[in-house]
């Protein structure tokens, strides 16, 4: 795992853990955020913003589907790829 790639989770889980997250619960990187109830449709939109102006990328429409935002090992999957053009590996 690169580095980018570890920041990006760790930031993405931060983000969530304060906007989302109010009882102290640990957050599982691989868990369904939709699924679980952890965020709805606006947290999704929340979500994007965030990444937008952290990380200064931009999605194309095409891209705004809810698997590239289900978790976070997902959205830090695709954000790793947005940033370095290649695998997450």
């Amino acid at each position: 795992m690169n580095k980018t790639h570890e920041d990006t989770g760790l930031r993405v889980s931060a983000f969530i853990q304060e906007n989302f997250i109010f009882d102290g619960t640990k957050l599982d990187f691989e868990k369904s955020l939709l699924g679980s109830g952890t965020i709805d449709s606006t947290g999704i939109l929340e979500i994007i913003s965030f990444l937008e102006d952290t990380f200064h990328i931009t999605f194309e429409d095409q891209e705004l589907v809810a698997d590239n935002f289900d978790s976070i090992a997902r959205i830090q999957s695709f954000v790793t790829k947005k940033l370095t053009g290649t695998s997450p590996q």
